[in-house]
């Protein structure tokens, strides 16, 4: 934690008070909560420096098209560590809690998922307008490796476990028929955000905003509502 501790007192010029780490999402990326006077910003320690940068620069770009992300303030020489704001610790996945349980959703939980939905194409066209591409980790574009990448995940790693008979060749033909319905016409100049869940959306005073969008790349914008 000592290089975000500099990077904390680089930026405010001041000391950190408190430091703790966030509660680990799954990746290889650490997040930790650091406190000073009247101040409260969140590091981060990436091991990939490649899918750090990608994070920093499309979410550079985006808030320059005044889309609601973290903004990211400073970041170390290497690129392994870097400070963003700090949105604080409501996530949509908890805020809808009640209804993921019961498949029952109340009006609040329907007009936040729907506020949330409704902003999803502002990242997708206008993020997408004028993005270096290239940046993107770990490729810019979504392809057909892309396709059986999440086709063989979805084969082995849940069809397979459940105990479900299954064609093989039938379903080889199915999903094969899907990765040219998902592909069909090439990908225009949108973002697809590649990791749209609902972990990924934090409410501020109500708001959604967008995190971990570092997957992101070109690709076709019905992927990430399907995916959600």
């Amino acid at each position: 934690m000592k290089e975000l501790e500099i990077l904390f007192e680089q930026y405010t010029k001041q000391k950190p008070e408190s430091i703790y780490e966030l509660p680990s999402s799954g990746s290889n990326r650490r997040y930790f909560r650091i406190y000073g006077s009247g101040i409260s910003l969140i590091g981060a320690k990436g091991l990939d420096v490649d899918e750090n940068i990608a994070f920093m620069e499309i979410a550079k770009h985006f808030k320059l098209k005044g889309l609601p992300v973290p903004q990211v303030l400073c970041a170390s020489q290497d690129n392994m560590f870097y400070l963003q704001e700090d949105l604080g610790d409501i996530t949509l996945f908890n805020t809808i809690q009640q209804g993921r349980e019961t498949s029952n959703f109340s009006p609040d939980e329907v007009a936040i998922l729907k506020k949330t939905i409704a902003t999803l194409p502002k990242l997708q066209f206008e993020g997408g307008k004028g993005l270096d591409y290239n940046i993107c980790f770990p490729q810019p574009e979504f392809d057909e490796r892309n396709v059986w990448f999440d086709c063989n995940y979805f084969k082995y790693c849940f069809l397979k476990t459940t105990g479900i008979e299954f064609s093989e060749i039938k379903l080889h033909d199915d999903l094969t028929k899907m990765s040219a319905d998902l592909l069909e016409g090439g990908n225009e100049e949108t973002f697809m955000y590649r990791d749209f869940q609902a972990r990924n959306v934090m409410l501020v005073n109500g708001n959604p905003y967008f995190i971990d969008f570092q997957g992101g790349r070109k690709g076709p914008l019905y992927y990430d509502l399907a995916s959600f």
